[in-house]
């Protein structure tokens, strides 16, 4: 089985999600990020495809829907997984998955999840920290990446390929 991991990924967190995820795949596993390459991809390669990217102000960075609005009809045919990553509480991020992604693939999606967050205060142009400190109180660096909620992630793409 070949799977491909799709995400949008601002200061790094989604990447790091999306390797610790890939390492836990069986197969074949492709990663493409949508800030580097948005075209040229043949998903009929690939009998799973996994879409994430990290939310922003209750938003999923905009190159993640485009892909999937994109390429909907092809994504029906696959295994679907989707997640996102953020620093919100449990029912913000659960309502924000489901606003991140189109009815039709939340439907069929064998995995939903969030994976947490981080606010890297160093990579964040200076509005972006100002309102990170007052929204959110953070002075330092906050790294909150739920390895667990990965970790099963991965599992139940695993057991859907068998």
């Amino acid at each position: 089985m070949k799977t491909l991991i799709v995400y949008a990924s601002k200061y790094g967190c989604t990447e790091t999600c999306v390797k610790q995820l890939a390492g836990q795949m069986t197969g074949d596993t492709d990663l493409l990020s949508l800030k580097e390459k948005k075209d040229g991809i043949d998903l009929q390669d690939y009998d799973a495809v996994i879409i994430g990217g990290s939310v922003y102000v209750g938003k999923i960075q905009k190159e993640v829907p485009e892909f999937c609005t994109r390429h909907l009809e092809t994504l029906l045919q696959k295994r679907i997984g989707l997640f996102i990553c953020g620093m919100q509480e449990e029912a913000v991020l659960q309502q924000e998955l489901q606003q991140s992604f189109p009815e039709e693939l939340l439907s069929v999606a064998i995995a939903k999840d969030h994976f947490g967050g981080a606010f890297n205060l160093e990579k964040m142009n200076l509005m972006e920290r100002v309102i990170v400190k007052k929204v959110s109180k953070v002075t330092t660096n906050v790294t909150s990446i739920a390895e667990d909620r990965i970790a099963a992630f991965a599992a139940a793409m695993v057991q859907a390929k068998n």
